[in-house]
């Protein structure tokens, strides 16, 4: 372990002495979170440890989270911890493999293209971009490591551990208004289609930065359990910053690993968006463009206001099945345009010559009947608002900005029954 620094004029103490007292042990035979990610391999993982600096800059402080490709991990940044707001940062410290290490890489350029192309819009406040980065020199290779500001949770987390799974349209209507602006902002300032919107990858900013010095705290007096192996220590990660002190103030659209620039002048035809909310002119091989990121936001807006999907295309085992979805959306929007069907490469594996859809069919619903949280003015107001991004040729949906104008936003919300 590298020296802590130390800082003019602030007494700081390393902490792993008291860390390493009474430690909860995991057994070793049990996969611990990121170990039990397909094709694991705990050469492609950087060996982070508690207490460690990193970049002589970073104190690790705990760990926040894991996915297959990279860890994260909450840090004291040393060099700036006279100032409140700039006191710890978020470290995404990646795998090594060379395949994940080129998508760390793009992910890494695209941020920083989304962070330059307009500085001063107030837009980009709401959009999660890398402050700084840095190559780990780790036992099996190097690992590129990003630098963010820390937020509170994913909305998903927000949304059951908070909210019992539903989302109150006087909260969902400020929230669906931020993310149109940071949606407006990467399309037409910074011309990136996210590609893969969804709870996950919005996050909650922080109330205030004690809720990170009470979470360093209780890493210092009750320790994470861990796993210690003779190379490495395999962590569990503390993610829950405990009761809001105040409702969130804003909050911050990120993962920009599946991003594409919309300004390429090649084509785009390839498979994105999460299963449940993707859209029609993806699945059937058509060119799409920044109009699927607004058919995934109408999609989704189900998922926060009534817990559940709207055309999730799955079967009773939970298996999902593109034509499924496909039916589903025929069932509350109509037969799919000739015209859209003409542009799809893989059309004929949907319908057949007639232009009539193969295999499972679903029963007519109206969109009207699968909102049950609402009512009213603000039922009618919210559907029209949604309508305008459900349409079946990407041509005809509104655009971010658009909807931003939308009385739906600025209407009085039905209150909570």
């Amino acid at each position: 372990m590298k020296p802590l620094l130390t800082t003019p004029g602030l007494t700081h103490q390393p902490h792993s002495a008291h860390i390493y007292r009474s430690l909860p042990l995991l057994g070793s035979d049990v996969p611990v979170e990121e170990e039990g990610s397909p094709n694991y391999n705990p050469r492609h993982f950087y060996p982070t440890r508690l207490g460690e600096v990193l970049q002589d800059s970073y104190e690790v402080v705990a760990k926040l989270g894991f996915g297959g490709n990279s860890t994260v991990w909450l840090a004291r940044d040393l060099l700036r911890y006279r100032f409140p707001q700039d006191r710890y940062v978020a470290l995404k410290i990646c795998r090594n493999d060379t395949a994940h290490a080129a998508c760390a890489s793009k992910e890494l350029s695209i941020s920083q293209h989304i962070a330059a192309a307009n500085p001063w819009h107030p837009a980009l406040r709401y959009v999660r971009t890398v402050k700084d980065s840095f190559e780990l020199d780790g036992p099996h290779g190097r690992h590129l490591t990003m630098v963010y500001e820390p937020m509170r949770e994913p909305l998903w987390l927000f949304q059951y551990r908070r909210l019992g799974g539903v989302y109150p349209a006087h909260l969902l209507k400020p929230t669906v208004r931020i993310l149109l602006y940071a949606l407006d902002y990467l399309h037409t300032q910074a011309h990136v289609i996210h590609t893969d919107i969804k709870a996950e990858n919005i996050l909650l900013a922080l109330e205030c930065t004690s809720v990170l010095d009470d979470l360093a705290a209780d890493e210092q007096h009750d320790p994470s359990p861990r796993k210690i192996l003779a190379d490495r220590s395999v962590y569990l990660s503390r993610n829950d910053f405990g009761p809001l002190r105040t409702l969130p103030k804003f909050i911050r659209i990120s993962d920009f690993d599946v991003a594409v620039r919309g300004d390429s002048k090649q084509p785009l035809t390839h498979w994105i968006q999460p299963d449940d909310f993707r859209a029609p002119e993806v699945t059937l091989g058509a060119p799409w463009s920044y109009s699927a990121d607004m058919w995934n936001v109408g999609a989704m807006l189900w998922n926060l206001l009534e817990g559940e999907t709207l055309c999730a295309g799955r079967d009773a085992r939970g298996e999902y099945d593109a034509g499924r979805q496909l039916a589903q959306i025929t069932s509350l929007l109509g037969p799919a345009p000739k015209a859209l069907l003409q542009r799809g490469s893989d059309t004929e594996l949907f319908y057949d010559s007639d232009g009539d859809l193969k295999g499972t069919q679903a029963e007519p619903r109206a969109l009207e009947d699968t909102v049950h949280a609402l009512e009213g003015e603000d039922k009618a107001l919210f559907l029209d608002f949604a309508g305008r991004m459900l349409r079946w040729l990407p041509e005809e949906r509104a655009t971010a900005g658009e909807l931003l104008e939308h009385p739906w936003l600025s209407s009085p919300s039905t209150p909570p029954k």
